[in-house]
């Protein structure tokens, strides 16, 4: 597992000591200043007895900025930052507050590795209700679901296909405008999507989803716009200006589901 390069050499021979034939199954690593590390596995958590120390989370962080944290300070800023691989670290800490923006993240007190999976063909039961075959386009879609159930992941394969063509059907493939405003479908590294998105797919990331829609239909000539947990007036307002121009639309939303 690669991911295991950013911690220090105690605590990756802690957690692979901790985890041994479970490696592939482990989703995130959390380190926070004083506490144990948690690792959070498919079917539950492990707690690893270590005390990690502030250098523990200092180091971690230089590795993934790559000994520069002054050049991802946007990214920490937004809270997060992708590493190679695709691979998402979360950064809590104090903020620093500008113009009622933050600009930055001081005294650093977690790191949350968050382990990317792509499941390939997980959206293959779906893609049919989704597909418009007579005109190679698609149906206006909105996927709705809890928070973890998995929309991300059918959303990305989904992207997949679209972009790439599905032979089996005739489908040929289309243009994709993904906005991916906090990296989580693409998880784009240095320019390079560390996901398989497919072929025709232009990507806007680290903006907000009404501004970044607004650009790809505008500039890039979309057949469908992408775009994941859209929840805001402005959201909805440059939906509306995508569909009017003709561009096509798959999105993801939160809901709670009462039983």
């Amino acid at each position: 597992m690669n991911i295991l390069k950013y911690f220090p050499e105690k605590i990756e021979k802690l957690i692979i000591e901790n985890t041994k034939d479970s490696l592939e199954f482990i989703e995130e690593i959390r380190l926070r200043n004083g506490r144990p590390i948690i690792i959070k596995m498919q079917d539950g958590e492990q707690i690893i007895k270590y005390d990690v120390t502030t250098e523990d989370v200092l180091y971690s962080l230089q590795h993934i900025c790559e000994n520069s944290i002054y050049s991802y300070q946007n990214q920490i800023s937004c809270g997060f930052v992708t590493v190679s691989g695709g691979h998402r670290v979360g950064v809590s800490g104090s903020c620093v507050i500008e113009n009622g923006k933050i600009i930055n993240i001081n005294y650093i007190y977690s790191l949350n590795f968050r382990i990317a999976k792509e499941i390939i063909g997980c959206s293959k039961k779906i893609i049919k209700e989704i597909l418009n075959l007579e005109e190679n386009s698609i149906y206006n879609t909105l996927i709705a679901s809890c928070p973890g159930a998995g929309k991300t992941t059918i959303l990305r394969d989904l992207i997949r296909q679209i972009s790439t063509g599905i032979k089996d059907l005739k489908f040929k493939a289309i243009n994709v405008g993904v906005v991916d405003e906090r990296n989580e479908i693409t998880a784009l590294y240095k320019g390079t999507p560390q996901n398989d998105i497919g072929v025709k797919v232009d990507i806007i990331e680290n903006a907000p989803k009404d501004i970044a829609m607004n650009m790809l239909v505008r500039s890039m000539t979309p057949k469908v716009i992408v775009a994941d947990e859209i929840g805001s007036k402005n959201d909805i307002n440059a939906i509306n200006y995508a569909v009017c121009s003709g561009v096509k639309g798959i999105f993801t939303a939160h809901r709670k589901f009462y039983v």
